[in-house]
């Protein structure tokens, strides 16, 4: 079947037909994209609210990294890790810098790089502090999102993302997201480390309260635990920082990137830490055979380029008082909550108006892209090349919706 001489109707047919069911996707399909913009195959054009959950901060085919990954598509794609590349070295020396650590290690997806980061944890825990083997336990936040591999969704408190898919990996802790008094009594001579998204992005852009992630890090420092730090959604300028972690001045031990970081253009994702935590893995204990793939490894580097400069964490966080601003006028008005970090905002919808999928449907009809999440919650995260008058326009048609 070929895309020219088929409906819109028939492409999602044959989506409904041959596709596993993992998804709800809104009723649209895309088939081009340019910054903050969408066209469906109909023509209509669309503001993208979403970033694909961020993966897209830089804009749909920004001219930078399309040219970098353009030019490396014609010299070397993929060699597996059994050799060197030209590209990976100088990557992952852009990537250690702007983390502010030794060594960073790659693989693909978020998910990949968070089970990663577990693995590292657990064999720090063996290996540096002494902790029994087997016996060594992490502590995670309740409303999580890590992932979706089998041992993420087990610590996961998500019915939908745990049912029927026990039995799970055991040796993972849970308490309250905000609650720094919680996480402490948690600790024992057998935590190996603290998993936390400093903001939650999939349990509606959760903001903890103003001085835990500082509490985090004492708590975790005083008791010799790695504080690791899922930044995949809010890291690389989401925040209008080039991490969340930095709103309270605070570095983790660890770092979880992914999404953004392969510039909207293919997965990419990394964990980042000193020497004295990551250099723990030893040839042959962990890998992957895309993981720091030549093409990852160019668009990768001009993503940590594009950050170093600064711009992107500017605009994110003079645009996201901007957004705030507009949104908050909302509330009372449809709206029963805001919260907003830089370019990234979770709006509860008040249930006289539906749910917030038929929110997010009823803009899909106006022109904009947003997500729904937990039944009341709508997520915005524009691209951060977004412009003001573009958000203004956005926030216009939810006060339409809301309003009709």
């Amino acid at each position: 079947m070929s895309v020219l001489d088929t409906t819109t109707s028939d492409i999602i047919t044959a989506e409904e037909e041959h596709l596993a069911h993992n998804y709800h996707p809104l009723p649209v399909i895309i088939s081009r994209a340019e910054g903050s913009w969408v066209t469906d195959v109909e023509g209509k054009r669309y503001l993208d609210l979403l970033s694909a959950y961020s993966a897209l901060n830089f804009g749909h085919l920004h001219p930078a990294i399309v040219a970098v990954a353009q030019e490396q598509l014609t010299r070397l794609t993929l060699t597996s890790r059994a050799y060197h590349n030209d590209q990976l070295g100088v990557f992952a020396s852009a990537l250690a810098e702007l983390c502010g650590k030794d060594l960073v290690l790659p693989m693909n997806t978020g998910a990949e790089a968070v089970e990663t980061a577990i693995k590292v944890a657990r064999a720090w825990a063996y290996r540096v502090k002494g902790v029994p083997a087997g016996a060594a336990e992490i502590v995670v936040a309740g409303g999580n999102f890590h992932g979706r591999t089998t041992t993420i969704v087990g610590f996961s408190d998500d019915s939908e993302a745990r049912g029927d898919f026990g039995p799970f990996t055991p040796g993972f802790v849970t308490v309250p997201f905000g609650d720094a008094d919680a996480l402490a009594a948690a600790i024992t001579d057998h935590t190996a480390a603290v998993l936390i998204e400093p903001i939650q992005g999939e349990a509606g852009v959760i903001v903890p309260p103003a001085g835990y992630l500082a509490a985090v890090r004492e708590i975790c420092t005083r008791r010799g635990v790695l504080f690791i730090a899922d930044e995949i959604q809010s890291g690389l300028g989401r925040t209008g920082y080039t991490f969340a972690c930095e709103r309270e001045g605070v570095v983790p031990d660890m770092y979880v990137l992914g999404k953004a970081l392969g510039g909207g253009i293919l997965p990419v994702s990394a964990v980042a830490a000193d020497a004295a935590v990551l250099g723990v893995i030893r040839p042959g204990e962990h890998g992957s055979t895309f993981g720091g793939n030549p093409l990852a490894a160019a668009v990768g580097h001009r993503v940590v380029e594009m950050l170093a400069t600064g711009e992107f964490q500017q605009r994110a966080k003079a645009l996201g008082e901007h957004l705030e601003a507009r949104l908050n006028d909302l509330v009372g008005h449809g709206v029963t909550a805001v919260r907003v970090a830089g370019l990234w905002a979770g709006v509860d919808i008040d249930p006289a108006q539906g749910t917030a999928r038929e929110v997010a449907e009823r803009l899909l009809g106006r022109g904009v892209l947003v997500k729904d999440t937990h039944g009341q919650t709508i997520r915005i995260a524009p691209p951060l090349v977004v412009r003001a008058t573009e958000l203004d326009w956005a926030i216009e048609q939810l006060k339409l919706v809301l309003t009709a």
